[in-house]
Protein backbone atom coordinates (compact mmCIF):
# COMPACT_ATOMS: atom_id res chain seq x y z
CA UNK A 1 0.00 0.00 0.00
CA UNK A 2 2.94 2.30 0.64
CA UNK A 3 3.95 2.25 -3.04
CA UNK A 4 0.45 3.34 -4.01
CA UNK A 5 0.65 6.41 -1.72
CA UNK A 6 3.80 7.53 -3.58
CA UNK A 7 2.01 7.38 -6.93
CA UNK A 8 1.05 10.60 -8.64
CA UNK A 9 -2.67 10.94 -9.35
CA UNK A 10 -3.76 8.70 -12.21
CA UNK A 11 -4.96 11.73 -14.12
CA UNK A 12 -1.31 12.88 -14.40
CA UNK A 13 0.15 9.57 -15.58
CA UNK A 14 -0.14 10.24 -19.32
CA UNK A 15 1.41 13.69 -19.03
CA UNK A 16 4.37 12.26 -17.13
CA UNK A 17 4.86 9.22 -19.37
CA UNK A 18 4.71 11.48 -22.45
CA UNK A 19 7.85 13.20 -21.11
CA UNK A 20 9.84 9.96 -21.29
CA UNK A 21 11.38 8.82 -24.61
CA UNK A 22 8.72 6.93 -26.60
CA UNK A 23 11.05 4.02 -27.32
CA UNK A 24 11.41 3.28 -23.60
CA UNK A 25 7.62 3.32 -23.18
CA UNK A 26 7.21 0.91 -26.10
CA UNK A 27 9.94 -1.43 -24.85
CA UNK A 28 8.48 -1.65 -21.36
CA UNK A 29 4.95 -2.20 -22.69
CA UNK A 30 6.22 -4.96 -24.99
CA UNK A 31 8.01 -6.62 -22.06
CA UNK A 32 4.91 -6.38 -19.83
CA UNK A 33 2.57 -7.65 -22.54
CA UNK A 34 4.65 -10.83 -22.92
CA UNK A 35 3.40 -11.86 -19.45
CA UNK A 36 -0.31 -11.58 -20.35
CA UNK A 37 -2.84 -11.50 -23.14
CA UNK A 38 -3.70 -8.07 -24.50
CA UNK A 39 -7.08 -7.42 -26.09
CA UNK A 40 -7.98 -4.13 -27.75
CA UNK A 41 -11.34 -2.98 -26.40
CA UNK A 42 -11.05 -0.02 -28.74
CA UNK A 43 -8.73 -0.14 -31.72
CA UNK A 44 -5.89 2.34 -31.22
CA UNK A 45 -6.55 5.28 -33.48
CA UNK A 46 -5.36 8.78 -34.13
CA UNK A 47 -6.93 11.77 -35.76
CA UNK A 48 -7.52 15.46 -35.45
CA UNK A 49 -9.72 17.18 -32.87
CA UNK A 50 -11.11 20.68 -33.18
CA UNK A 51 -10.33 23.08 -30.34
CA UNK A 52 -13.48 25.11 -29.54
CA UNK A 53 -13.53 28.45 -27.75
CA UNK A 54 -16.50 30.57 -26.74
CA UNK A 55 -16.43 34.24 -27.71
CA UNK A 56 -16.49 36.29 -24.48
CA UNK A 57 -18.83 39.00 -25.79
CA UNK A 58 -21.46 37.05 -27.73
CA UNK A 59 -20.90 33.56 -26.32
CA UNK A 60 -20.62 32.08 -29.80
CA UNK A 61 -18.40 29.06 -30.32
CA UNK A 62 -15.57 29.24 -32.82
CA UNK A 63 -12.67 26.90 -33.48
CA UNK A 64 -9.06 27.86 -32.84
CA UNK A 65 -7.69 25.01 -34.91
CA UNK A 66 -6.92 21.31 -34.88
CA UNK A 67 -4.73 19.18 -32.64
CA UNK A 68 -3.58 15.59 -33.15
CA UNK A 69 -5.23 13.16 -30.74
CA UNK A 70 -4.70 9.43 -30.25
CA UNK A 71 -6.59 7.01 -28.03
CA UNK A 72 -6.54 3.35 -27.04
CA UNK A 73 -8.36 1.08 -24.59
CA UNK A 74 -7.02 -2.38 -23.69
CA UNK A 75 -7.84 -5.29 -21.42
CA UNK A 76 -5.02 -7.42 -20.06
CA UNK A 77 -5.53 -10.99 -18.83
CA UNK A 78 -2.77 -12.55 -16.75
CA UNK A 79 -2.02 -16.32 -16.57
CA UNK A 80 -4.13 -16.59 -13.39
CA UNK A 81 -7.18 -15.26 -15.27
CA UNK A 82 -7.32 -11.83 -13.61
CA UNK A 83 -8.06 -8.86 -15.87
CA UNK A 84 -7.09 -5.21 -15.82
CA UNK A 85 -8.10 -2.41 -18.15
CA UNK A 86 -6.09 0.57 -19.24
CA UNK A 87 -6.75 3.49 -21.53
CA UNK A 88 -4.92 6.49 -22.89
CA UNK A 89 -5.88 9.65 -24.73
CA UNK A 90 -3.09 12.07 -25.56
CA UNK A 91 -2.26 14.88 -27.96
CA UNK A 92 -0.15 12.78 -30.31
CA UNK A 93 -0.61 10.81 -33.51
CA UNK A 94 1.45 7.67 -32.82
CA UNK A 95 -0.97 4.73 -32.38
CA UNK A 96 1.76 2.29 -31.31
CA UNK A 97 2.76 4.67 -28.53
CA UNK A 98 -0.82 5.19 -27.37
CA UNK A 99 -1.40 1.43 -27.14
CA UNK A 100 1.81 1.07 -25.12
CA UNK A 101 0.62 3.81 -22.77
CA UNK A 102 -2.71 2.01 -22.29
CA UNK A 103 -0.81 -1.18 -21.37
CA UNK A 104 1.31 0.70 -18.82
CA UNK A 105 -1.85 2.29 -17.44
CA UNK A 106 -3.49 -1.12 -16.92
CA UNK A 107 -0.45 -2.75 -15.30
CA UNK A 108 0.21 0.24 -13.03
CA UNK A 109 -3.40 0.65 -11.93
CA UNK A 110 -3.73 -3.08 -11.18
CA UNK A 111 -0.33 -3.14 -9.39
CA UNK A 112 0.66 -6.21 -11.40
CA UNK A 113 4.24 -7.49 -11.66
CA UNK A 114 6.24 -4.96 -13.64
CA UNK A 115 4.34 -1.94 -12.33
CA UNK A 116 7.53 -0.93 -10.50
CA UNK A 117 9.26 -0.33 -13.85
CA UNK A 118 6.28 1.68 -15.08
CA UNK A 119 6.42 3.71 -11.86
CA UNK A 120 10.12 4.44 -12.45
CA UNK A 121 9.28 5.87 -15.88
CA UNK A 122 6.37 7.76 -14.34
CA UNK A 123 8.62 9.41 -11.76
CA UNK A 124 11.25 10.14 -14.42
CA UNK A 125 8.61 11.90 -16.50
CA UNK A 126 7.37 13.78 -13.43
CA UNK A 127 10.89 15.08 -12.79
CA UNK A 128 11.10 16.22 -16.43
CA UNK A 129 7.76 18.05 -16.14
CA UNK A 130 8.86 19.72 -12.90
CA UNK A 131 12.21 20.75 -14.43
CA UNK A 132 10.41 22.29 -17.42
CA UNK A 133 8.05 24.16 -15.09
CA UNK A 134 11.01 25.48 -13.06
CA UNK A 135 12.77 26.64 -16.25
CA UNK A 136 9.62 28.43 -17.41
CA UNK A 137 9.28 30.10 -14.02
CA UNK A 138 12.89 31.35 -14.23
CA UNK A 139 12.31 32.71 -17.74
CA UNK A 140 9.15 34.46 -16.61
CA UNK A 141 10.96 36.03 -13.65
CA UNK A 142 13.80 37.19 -15.91
CA UNK A 143 11.40 38.96 -18.25
CA UNK A 144 9.32 40.66 -15.55
CA UNK A 145 9.18 44.42 -15.97
CA UNK A 146 8.86 46.88 -13.09
CA UNK A 147 6.55 49.60 -14.40
CA UNK A 148 6.89 51.68 -11.25
CA UNK A 149 10.19 52.95 -12.62
CA UNK A 150 8.35 54.43 -15.61
CA UNK A 151 6.12 56.49 -13.33
CA UNK A 152 9.19 57.89 -11.57
CA UNK A 153 10.73 58.99 -14.89
CA UNK A 154 7.53 60.73 -15.93
CA UNK A 155 7.51 62.65 -12.65
CA UNK A 156 11.11 63.77 -13.29
CA UNK A 157 10.08 65.28 -16.63
CA UNK A 158 7.71 67.77 -14.98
Amino acid sequence: MEAKSLQPARGDWMRYWMNVPAQRIRELAHHLSERCQVADLEIPQSGLALVPLADAAMGEIYYLGEIPVAKAHVRLTNPQGSTAEGAAIVMDDRTSLIRALAILDAVTAAVWPGHEDAMKLLHEGKRAVEATAADRKKLLAATRVDFSLLATQEDDDE
